[in-house]
């Protein structure tokens, strides 16, 4: 303003050169503009300048964002120019709109971290179903009895995948619950063989049947003799459960129940099947899964077959053509079981030249984002439920990975503690 009052102008390099600032009767900064002519207020013509960097600026956008009803930046910038020049004025409305809680609230998004390393149990070669994932699909429908008259009940399927070899184990569950899980589970390891750890979801049942081994378990440890409670302290199963509200987390038994849906509804359609044949068309179906090929497909004839789950439960694809008899040939004078074990190792071998390779690439999720920090108020994101009625909580614990990356919060919500992950998290531009 020196520098107009001196020489009524502006100086060569000021920012307010292009307006051709003037000051008027009272003593303020207005553009002086070319549309004089126009048939306007004065305000419109010659607005007040205003710098960027000012509380009272601050106090005249916010004005602006309330009159306008919370509008976007392009109305709040309409109804600011006509009394108002602010200088970088659209980077400073957008940064106030950001800033906005309600705003930010009614138009929530969420934000998905860095993804993260796979688990030690899908890259390290281990006996098929040594580690386990575990979901359920359904409700299906299941007959009593055959012909007319028959009563149908919901049944449903228990998947069980191998966290290594990527092969599936399918059983028919008459109900949700515990006690008809661990009925499942217990056939599953009669015919699969023990189980070191499983991993699921927080359903009610699984928690429930994870209880009830742990009762079962300590009641044989009481029970029987020193030698024998201390294996059953060494062979019992680990049970983990992933993050409430994640199915990200368990996205390998996901696809398992995904493609076991794919052959049900084309082969069964609406009918109902009795527990017998929906027992035989699963059989089917695992088989069917089992013999998907893990590596890339081969367009030489002269390449072995490409490696399926089936060759690590019995040496081939359960549907293929079976090869030839290897029990009167003499491979290097090996005994028949060490041509067994060979060919195991042969396996594991493609499984990690042909399969564990192709796990490098991250597809998706490739940026870090900012992280919640602690204390910091959140909106609790609900598939269900628009943004408008989605719970705020408080972050009161982070629980990074190995890879320092945090992906599940702790979080305080109607009084209690809940665990949630950072992807299902809008965090509110909450001044602490």
């Amino acid at each position: 303003m020196k520098d107009i009052r001196m020489k009524g102008s502006v100086k060569p390099k000021s920012k307010l050169r292009c307006l051709c600032p003037v000051i008027d009767d009272e003593g303020i900064l207005r553009v002086k503009g070319r549309i004089q002519n126009a048939n306007l207020d004065e305000a419109v013509k010659h607005p007040i300048i205003l710098p960027s960097n000012r509380h009272f600026t601050d106090l005249i956008i916010d004005e602006a964002h309330k009159m306008t009803l919370h509008g976007g930046p392009t109305l709040m910038l309409s109804h600011l120019r006509t009394k108002y020049w602010i200088l970088s004025a659209k980077n400073k409305v957008k940064a106030y709109v950001r800033k906005c809680v309600k705003c930010k609230r009614y138009a929530a998004s969420t934000q998905t971290p860095f993804m993260g390393q796979l688990p030690k149990s899908r890259v390290t070669p281990a006996r098929p179903f040594y580690h386990t994932g575990v979901d359920f699909a359904g409700p299906i429908n299941l007959r009593t009895s055959k012909g007319r008259g028959h009563q149908s009940h919901k049944g449903y399927i228990c998947v069980f995948v191998c966290m290594a070899t990527k092969a599936i184990h399918l059983e028919v569950i008459s109900d949700l619950t515990a006690h008809g899980f661990i009925a499942g589970f217990k056939r599953f390891v009669a015919r699969r063989g023990f189980v070191a750890d499983i991993w699921s979801d927080n359903g009610t049942n699984f928690v429930g049947a994870s209880r009830e081994l742990r009762h079962l378990v300590a009641a044989e440890k009481s029970s029987v003799a020193a030698e024998i409670r201390e294996w059953l302290g060494n062979n019992s199963t680990s049970w983990h459960f992933i993050p409430p509200h994640s199915p990200n987390f368990g996205g390998l038994w996901e696809a398992g129940v995904k493609s076991t849906k794919f052959h049900l509804k084309r082969v069964i359609g609406n009918s109902t099947l009795t527990y017998e044949e929906m027992s035989t068309l699963l059989s089917q179906v695992e088989a069917c899964l089992n013999s998907r090929p893990v590596s890339m497909l081969s367009d030489n004839s002269s390449d072995p077959t490409p490696l399926t789950p089936g060759h690590f439960l019995i040496g081939e694809p359960l549907i293929a053509v079976p090869e030839r008899n290897y029990e009167h040939s003499n491979i290097s004078n090996l005994r028949r079981w060490q041509v067994t074990q060979r060919m195991l190792q042969d396996f594991w071998r493609r499984w990690s030249a042909e399969y564990l390779v192709q796990l490098l690439q991250r597809y998706k999720w490739t940026k870090h984002i900012p992280e919640p920090n602690i204390g910091d108020v959140v909106l609790i994101k609900e598939d269900n439920l628009p943004p408008a009625r989605w719970l705020l909580g408080k972050v009161v614990d982070r629980h990074p990975g190995l890879d320092k990356v945090t992906r599940v919060v702790t979080l305080r919500c109607n009084g209690s503690l809940i665990k949630r992950p950072t992807s299902k998290l809008c965090i509110l531009p909450v001044a602490k």
